[in-house]
């Protein structure tokens, strides 16, 4: 059976990243997008990164334009706008798809591993939960990524140990992998 460091990525530059490169660090993979709702978490995920990357923290940056097309632009210039708005420095990745037939095998993988558990409670939550009916009244019954800002968090053995909706208070994530690392 497949684990995380059998898989790989394309950088938003078309290098080769290898999860397998990852091994004995703590990951954060995230779907993004730079026109939602919820672009303001790139503030707190690039604090993180900062805070916790020399602690063994890599965090990988997913653009995805299946959700509202809220990811516009071409990779540099999603790239761009990371860097004036959130002077983001973690690692961003080719735009991809995370659902359907062409997504990435990984996002296969991670969905695979953590399924989904409910967006949780609150205004936000309520939000999109109200959102996401109107476009699939059974949301609720698959793994499928819902929208952008859904985290994975993988501990130093390459495990998928946690899966946060976008819905989910930055500092809970924040906490979680403290406790990893």
């Amino acid at each position: 059976m497949a684990e995380f460091y059998d898989y790989s990525l394309v950088s938003r530059t078309g290098e080769e990243i290898k999860m397998s490169d990852l091994r004995g660090k703590v990951v954060l993979v995230v779907n993004t997008a730079t026109g939602c709702g919820f672009t303001p978490q790139y503030a707190p995920i690039e604090k993180m990164y900062l805070d916790y990357h020399d602690k063994g923290l890599e965090i990988l940056d997913i653009p995805c334009n299946q959700f509202g097309a809220q990811a516009p632009g071409t990779d540099d210039e999603i790239h761009e706008f990371c860097t004036v708005h959130y002077n983001t420095t973690f690692p961003q990745m080719k735009k991809s798809d995370v659902n359907g037939d062409s997504q990435l095998p990984l996002y296969k993988y991670l969905k695979s591993q953590q399924g989904f558990k409910g967006l949780g409670e609150g205004k936000m939550a309520d939000i999109l939960k109200k959102h996401l009916a109107n476009i699939n009244p059974n949301y609720e019954n698959d793994d499928d990524i819902k929208w952008n800002f859904t985290k994975f968090v993988i501990d130093r053995k390459g495990q998928v140990v946690a899966r946060f909706e976008p819905t989910c208070d930055m500092a809970e994530v924040e906490k979680f992998i403290v406790s990893l690392l």
